[in-house]
């Protein structure tokens, strides 16, 4: 890709994390205390809820200590550069940027494996679109105005892939309209006709649909992108510093991220009941919508599957993210994530 925009969004980051390369001492010493940070309360990072909420992290003897929400990869990349934070709830996208500065960086437990941002079509793209061939929808998408999140996220990405894929020129045949990441304000842009449609997280596909303001129009999570079936995208990361300064905390960390990804992975009332808790403001029928969606998405075990990483760094690649991403054995420490975890690893 060579948006002007997009490099100059790249180009700030890596000055950001490098201006931040050699502060912050979070690290020193093996304390049982880690600050978690994350960029927002997506569904990506219910297992994080669900460890804190049920006690599993007290039971490992961990404390967390702050837990800001970031806002932005950007800032969640930089602020585990820094040493502000231990550890990081973030994207694929964000890992890779942070790796540009930062060697060390490692993925410690895979959260979601699959690309949990769908494109949600208004009532200004036909109905009659939604039964068609991928490459129908997607050149349903042309002169439309496409809500995103902002430059550089995973949110253009699977956009500016999808426009890419189909022969669209993602500077030219759409509009893409930076939203921020707030839900009511993405939902309150389509409603009003601000943009046609978005390109978003989850669960606000299923939050348009509860509330008749849009659909679900192309969803890789459901299998309509098949190059992106089960990739890798919702990650924990952090870098070896932290693990060789704070190893019994990282320990505890993965241990209660595994036992709540198999409370998710069990009675589908108590997770609607856990998720309902998570998200306050989202009723009733799209929580009862997404438990079903979150079981099928959310890993049984947090090891990160080293295909499913493969199908991310792909995707990364061919989207101009990451044109050249580590590989698996860089980013992965699968033997400290297999020593760590109680049980065998998923493969």
């Amino acid at each position: 890709m060579r948006h002007p925009y997009r490099l100059a969004a790249t180009a700030a980051l890596v000055v950001m994390l490098a201006a931040c390369a050699d502060h912050g001492s979070s690290a020193a010493g093996d304390t049982m205390t880690l600050n978690v940070g994350q960029i927002s309360n997506s569904v990506a990072f219910f297992p994080i809820f669900v460890a804190e909420d049920q006690g599993y992290f007290k039971a490992e003897g961990l404390t967390l200590g702050e837990r800001p929400r970031l806002g932005t990869g950007a800032k969640l990349a930089a602020a585990l550069q820094s040493g502000s934070i231990d550890v990081g709830g973030g994207v694929m996208t964000d890992a890779f940027n942070l790796r540009k500065v930062n060697a060390g960086t490692r993925l410690v437990a895979g959260l979601v494996d699959e690309y949990y941002v769908d494109i949600i079509a208004g009532g200004r793209i036909p109905a009659a679109a939604d039964g068609q061939p991928l490459a129908a929808r997607v050149e349903a998408l042309r002169g439309k105005k496409i809500g995103i999140t902002g430059p550089g996220s995973g949110t253009e990405a699977l956009l500016t892939y999808l426009l890419k894929k189909y022969g669209l020129d993602p500077r030219h045949d759409v509009t893409a309209v930076n939203l921020g990441a707030d839900p009511s304000a993405s939902l309150g842009a389509l409603k009003a006709g601000r943009v046609d449609a978005l390109s978003f997280f989850q669960p606000i596909g299923q939050q348009a649909e509860a509330q008749h303001t849009g659909r679900i129009f192309i969803s890789p999570a459901r299998g309509d992108v098949p190059e992106l079936r089960n990739a890798l995208h919702g990650v924990v990361f952090t870098t070896q510093k932290v693990i060789d300064g704070k190893g019994r905390a990282m320990t505890a960390f993965v241990r209660a991220i595994a036992k709540a990804e198999q409370t998710i992975h069990g009675d589908p009332a108590t997770v609607e009941a856990l998720l309902q808790k998570y998200q306050t403001t989202m009723d009733s029928a799209t929580v009862k919508a997404l438990v079903p969606v979150l079981q099928a998405e959310i890993p049984a075990s947090p090891a990160p599957s080293e295909t499913g990483y493969a199908t991310s760094a792909a995707f990364h690649r061919e989207s101009g993210l990451a044109p050249s991403p580590p590989s698996y054995a860089e980013m992965v420490p699968s033997g400290w994530i297999a020593g760590v975890l109680p049980s065998p690893s998923r493969s």
